[in-house]
């Protein structure tokens, strides 16, 4: 959790012991921290879980898949391959990587592509 999310957990659990709304801290949150403050969506869900009795602040750690795996070295090993054959398709480097590859949308199978493009082009 970066230290603005973090600094405005704690105020919306303040509000609540306040006996603040979520509507009354959402604009406290928006004159305190402006474009920078968290969602009203966020700031709801929040003070909901502060209401309901929660009393930690940080994020509960979540279980599954990263959101994302790129590192460095992954970036460098896909360099290096494109660099020895530009006509690799992307199929070929996830194998070559040994990436699992799933079943994705074509959309989303597009996208990959134009993200593999830009990462060459650098």
């Amino acid at each position: 959790m970066d230290r603005q999310k973090f600094e405005q957990c704690c105020a919306i659990k303040f509000c609540v012991k306040l006996g603040e709304s979520a509507t009354v801290t959402y604009e406290k949150l928006q004159r305190a921290y402006g474009e920078h403050s968290l969602s009203r969506t966020q700031v709801f869900r929040w003070h909901k879980f502060f209401l309901e009795g929660r009393e930690q602040v940080e994020d509960k750690p979540r279980v599954g898949r990263p959101a994302t795996s790129k590192t460095d070295n992954s970036v460098e090993r896909v360099r290096s391959l494109t660099r020895s054959d530009r006509r690799l398709t992307l199929r070929t480097i996830q194998h070559t990587m040994c990436l699992l590859l799933m079943k994705r949308s074509s959309s989303h199978l597009r996208h990959s592509q134009i993200t593999l493009n830009a990462v060459i082009s650098v």
